[in-house]
């Protein structure tokens, strides 16, 4: 099976991609099908796990107000330069995020409006699913900017899995199921102790008021 799964710089993707390696079984075992089977198997049965990153192109000029402005060779190659290092950082991430579930992936660097290279590498590649973290735009953002996700749900040719993110409600009563289960854990604890000791507690306490009705005058 080859899965896709689009790689930009938002915490969002990166949380699709761990959501893929946690819960998608086919690619834990197919990395450990390979490890045990011989060279002689097919390719076809194995999972491929694809990490896709869209460059933006870079633009020669911009449009203040007032006249163009065009930018020199020399700021368009410290551009360029700053933009491949920071896609190879990305990428280099998301392998070591692959790297610690064991699966092997591959990495594919694209430039372009990230909606049209999403689904030409979907086409291109043959992708079974594409996976794509949902940033939760706003309805402005949204009709102006336009959403990848929606985009691609639309026109790539795969199924595709938009992968959300817990919401802050969601975290808030996480954490207060966690504090309620370490509090019931410690209740138990206490009144397993309270056993324990109540035995020896009151075996002590008369003794104790003896002692002190004998320091009486």
């Amino acid at each position: 099976m080859k899965i896709m799964v689009a790689i930009d710089d938002s915490d969002v993707s990166f949380y699709a991609l761990r959501w893929v390696l946690n819960n998608l079984s086919s690619l834990t075992s197919s990395t450990n099908t390979d490890s045990s089977s011989s060279s002689s198997s097919s390719s076809s049965d194995e999972s491929v796990l694809t990490l896709v990153h869209v460059q933006s192109p870079l633009l020669h000029h911009v449009y203040p107000v007032g006249p163009g402005v065009y930018a020199s060779p020399t700021i368009m190659e410290s551009t360029r330069k700053a933009q491949e290092e920071n896609s190879a950082a990305l990428i280099a991430r998301a392998f070591e995020i692959c790297r610690e579930k064991m699966v092997k992936a591959e990495s594919l660097i694209m430039t372009g409006d990230p909606k049209d290279m999403i689904c030409e590498a979907v086409e291109q590649g043959h992708v079974q699913l594409l996976v794509l973290g949902c940033r939760g735009l706003g309805m402005i953002k949204r009709a102006v900017l336009g959403s990848v996700s929606d985009y691609c749900t639309h026109y790539a040719k795969s199924p595709v899995l938009i992968v959300k993110p817990p919401t802050k409600e969601m975290e808030s009563k996480k954490a207060k199921t966690d504090r309620g289960n370490s509090n019931e854990n410690l209740c138990s604890v206490c009144r397993i102790l309270s056993l324990f000791l109540a035995p020896s507690l009151s075996s002590t306490l008369p003794n104790q008021r003896t002692i002190l009705s004998r320091d009486e005058p």
